[in-house]
């Protein structure tokens, strides 16, 4: 065979070892479809060549790689036999180019990697990250590109999402210059499914039956999963047809179809064609399984006839699956897929010996071991080394002494950072399955609960760029942190998580260094709260013309309530005359409360000072008193404090409330150095809860009884948000705060 130039192998992202390697393993020269078949399997994005090993320090995906490896998504049980899956994945090149379908489709692949289990989705969620929209420091040409990118990708997800018929409940959006020409967007689905029907993706079986189904294949997304491990860059826009075009109406059918032929019992294995398509499915599934596919691509469904080989094995289209069924049984599985109007074709079958063999118009296009693919893609380590900028960032351990309080207060609530995210979730239907307790905006996480059951499920989204930029194990560790109690604060016991891990170039000392640190520290958090890292995504090659993103790992997070009916909203729905008290996982630090805050970048224009680490013990203490006061209805609301600080979680909850709040805050209790530390600094393990006066004792007694400090800060009346300290009194009109926040994405009003 005839050996190809560098600037082939290199046009689709192998490097000149690994070509060379690629010969040495077969013996010879690849053909051009195997050549394509190895860039993408051996792609940051499908190999994790720059990331497996690091990833070790995840107790679950550690005994994964070392025994059967991996499935489509990670699972926890919930009692009754039933058991949550969940996942999130990154599709932040495609939304880069093409916003819309960029992220439409990573919604529909997320799907795929629930419904493939044997689950039905039940629930959405997005994290979202974008440039500056507003203000006066990025130039308008700018601002209009990122504002571009949010309104698309917020309409991608949700012409998507409300058209396949799975609530989207929760997310978060996000700002920052860094992320200007390269926005992060991060899908997680949540799917319900019995432990014992549980499906694998590990094909078995000589003679079984290998088949297509889902919707035809086009050219759309080819080297998608090449184009997702590169920098972006101006010729970025020319990759457009690496993107995928998504089919919501075709998902919708593919997933009942799909789990309507797991139920008769005929499929063995299945799995979603996602990044590198056909590819990926052939080969993971006969290497899981240690067998080998024979696969004749003439017997693929396709959209245009004279397809090449390397395009079927490559393309990207979206919902696609493949599985393989019991012999003789594949009939039951084609019968299914013609009811629900799905195209399927039995395409191929298992072998016995190990060996790939795919053919196109009668030449064998591919013949190897699928386990070169699969398990030999070299893995590689830079030497890591912090940057002297971060450095230098970390020692401040400033105050903000100049600002003005009061007018600082409304300035955050109406940024995009901080602001009310109605405009983006009232573009999602939240509601659909009728299964949703808690959607957008109305709790720290969504519950959903679902049918037949009383147990709750609560999901959320978090992440903070910012502190993991400052400290990336402090980073990780309070990004983990923030999730568990964001989801603690509905009262459900945080149970597992899975990660979306957005990096720079890891190519690159510092980024390598962040990467590292990050996941060591978010190893640390989860290994200690109990919270295990199930599933999850590593995004590495985030960076265009305008730099590097700062380093930005997204934690989802899961819980569940015993009880769904006690779900805690974040703030109280009839507020008059009720109290609000705050509980404090006891922390000693010499650092200033605003390292690594908003309200410093906010005001000072970068990320200054030590982010201060959360006590786990404490607040794993702090989980289980939520879980208490929750079930046993001593409380009726709980918010907890994270970015903005305690003057813009208290005037979150007054805005909700519609209601006047008078706090009365003890400098013993509450022990700040300046009162922008008091109002904005960014403490940990803090949370507010709201109930009635009767419950004050029964609170303070549970409370002492884990060790966690409780104070009764004041109550709800009246039209302001009032709050004391150390002989300082702050003053709010309510009205005035709520139309500030919820005006922060008004589009028209940036333009004018």
């Amino acid at each position: 065979m005839t050996s190809f130039a560098p600037e082939v192998y290199q046009g689709m992202g192998l490097r000149t070892s690994e070509y060379q390697l690629i010969c040495e393993l077969l013996g010879r020269s690849p053909t051009y479809s195997e050549l394509g078949m190895f860039a993408v399997m051996w792609s940051e994005h499908c190999g994790y060549k720059y990331s497996r090993k690091v990833l070790t320090a995840f107790k679950k995906y550690k005994e994964a790689s070392e025994g059967d490896g991996l499935e489509n998504a990670g699972i926890v049980p919930i009692g009754g036999g039933l058991g949550v899956t969940f996942k999130i994945e990154s599709h932040n090149h495609p939304s880069a180019v093409e916003p819309y379908q960029g992220a439409a489709t990573g919604v529909g692949g997320i799907l795929r990697d629930i419904f493939t289990m044997g689950a039905r989705p039940i629930a959405s969620l997005n994290s979202l990250r974008f440039g500056p929209i507003s203000g006066s420091t990025t130039p308008e040409p700018i601002k209009a590109r990122n504002r571009y990118l949010l309104e698309h990708v917020v309409a991608g997800i949700a012409g998507y999402g409300n058209c396949v018929g799975v609530p989207t409940v929760g997310g978060e959006v996000s700002f920052h210059p860094s992320y200007s020409g390269n926005p992060l967007v991060n899908a997680m689905s949540v799917g319900l499914v019995k432990i014992s029907e549980v499906t694998t993706a590990a094909a078995t079986g000589p003679g079984n039956p290998v088949i297509y189904l889902g919707s035809a294949t086009g050219l759309d997304g080819i080297h998608g999963a090449t184009f997702a491990s590169v920098d972006l860059d101006e010729e970025s826009e020319s990759k457009r047809p690496n993107v995928q075009i998504g089919d919501p109406f075709a998902e919708k059918s593919l997933i009942e179809a799909t789990l309507e032929a797991l139920k008769t019992g005929a499929i063995v294995a299945i799995q979603d064609m996602g990044a590198a398509g056909i590819t990926c499915s052939t080969v993971e599934m006969a290497a899981k399984g240690k067998v080998g596919m024979k696969v004749n691509l003439d017997l693929v469904p396709m959209r245009e006839p004279d397809m090449e080989a390397h395009e079927l094995l490559l393309s990207e289209s979206q919902e696609r699956m493949l599985c393989v069924a019991k012999l003789g049984r594949e009939d039951e599985v084609l019968d299914v897929c013609k009811k629900w109007g799905i195209s399927a074709a039995v395409v191929g079958y298992v072998t016995e010996e190990p060996r790939l063999v795919i053919s196109r118009k009668g030449v064998v296009e591919v013949d190897l071991d699928p386990a070169l693919l699969a398990d030999m893609c070299p893995f590689y380590e830079t030497v890591t080394a912090e940057s002297a900028e971060v450095g230098e960032a970390r020692s401040w351990n400033g105050g903000l002494d100049h600002v003005d309080c009061h007018k600082l207060l409304i300035q955050l609530l109406g940024s995009a950072e901080l602001g009310s995210r109605k405009w983006v979730y009232r573009q999602f239907d939240s509601q659909v399955q009728t299964q949703t307790l808690l959607g957008p905006g109305a709790g720290d996480a969504a519950v959903l609960m679902p049918r037949g059951i009383s147990s709750g499920v609560a999901v959320a989204v978090d992440g903070n760029g910012r502190q993991v930029w400052l400290d990336p194990f402090t980073g990780g560790v309070n990004t983990v942190a923030e999730a568990a109690r964001n989801v603690a604060c509905t009262g459900a016991k945080p149970v597992a998580c899975t990660d979306g891990l957005n990096f720079g170039n890891p190519e690159n000392p510092h980024v390598y260094h962040q990467f590292k640190e990050a996941v060591e520290g978010i190893a640390f958090a989860c290994e200690r709260l109990n919270t295990p890292v199930v599933s999850g995504n590593v995004s590495f090659y985030n960076r265009s013309d305008f730099g590097e993103i700062i380093p930005t790992p997204i934690i989802g997070m899961v819980g569940v309530l015993e009880d769904g009916t006690a779900a805690l909203p974040s703030s109280p729905k009839k507020p008059d005359g009720l109290k609000l008290g705050c509980i404090q996982v006891p922390l000693e630090t010499d650092l200033s409360w605003l390292g690594g805050s908003f309200a410093v970048s906010f005001e000072l224009g970068q990320e200054l000072g030590t982010p201060i680490r959360a006590d786990l013990n404490g607040e794993a203490r702090l989980h289980g008193l939520l879980n208490q006061l929750a079930l046993e209805k001593r409380i009726l609301s709980a918010h907890d404090l994270s970015e903005g600080g305690m003057a813009t979680a208290c005037a979150e909850i007054a805005i909700k409330a519609n209601c006047g709040l008078h706090l009365s805050v003890s400098s013993e209790f509450w022990k700040a150095k300046s009162e922008a530390e008091a109002l904005f600094g960014e403490l940990p393990g803090v949370v507010f809860v709201s109930y009635e006066a009767s419950q004050v004792d029964d609170i303070k007694r549970l409370c002492d009884d884990q060790g966690l400090p409780f104070q009764e800060w004041g109550s709800f009346f009246g039209t302001e948000l009032v709050i004391d300290w150390n002989k300082n009194t702050w003053r709010w009109d309510i009205s005035r705060l709520s139309q500030t926040f919820d005006s922060c994405l008004d589009f028209d009003q940036m333009l004018s």
